[in-house]
């Protein structure tokens, strides 16, 4: 009986490590607000991997279906904001037009990017993953966030 109690308490303290090796805490993925200027605004939380489950969404356009689009500057500095550690591995931007289905990527430096300068809404999806540091191709997580800019 004490044997069995035993490999018991190494195996949940086994789970308990390995859980804890994550790092990921909540229920589901940080918010993300981008700023612009000296303003902060919300995006939307799209389909993600967390923890226990996934959740799946429609695409940025959908999401954000009757949603105001964030105005814009030509050429204005976009900036990604995240309050929450660890910091994910991985992150991209794609961006689409609402009259266009072609997904062009977006550059990404120092946790910013520029608005088009050319009028017009643009939708974008912004994608980041959280990657083991040691076993290639394992992630911990990943989420999807929307939002919309409109080009003044």
């Amino acid at each position: 009986m004490k044997k069995c109690l035993f490999i018991l308490l190494i195996l949940i303290s086994f789970t308990i490590t390995g859980c804890s090796r994550e790092g990921l805490s909540g229920g589901k993925p940080p918010e993300v607000n981008i700023n612009i200027g000296n303003e902060n605004y919300e995006t939307k939380l799209g389909t993600y991997c967390w923890k226990d489950g996934c959740v799946d969404t429609v695409g940025p356009v959908e999401l954000l279906k009757g949603k105001v689009p964030i105005k814009v500057n030509p050429g204005e500095k976009v900036s990604f904001l995240m309050e929450y550690e660890p910091k994910p591995t991985e992150f991209h931007l794609m961006k689409v037009r609402e009259s266009d289905e072609n997904e062009d990527e977006v550059l990404i430096e120092e946790n910013s990017f520029t608005a088009p300068t050319g009028k017009g809404i643009y939708y974008y999806s912004y994608s980041v993953w959280w990657m083991d540091d040691k076993e290639e191709n394992l992630s911990h997580g990943d989420a999807f966030y929307a939002f919309a800019l409109e080009v003044k």
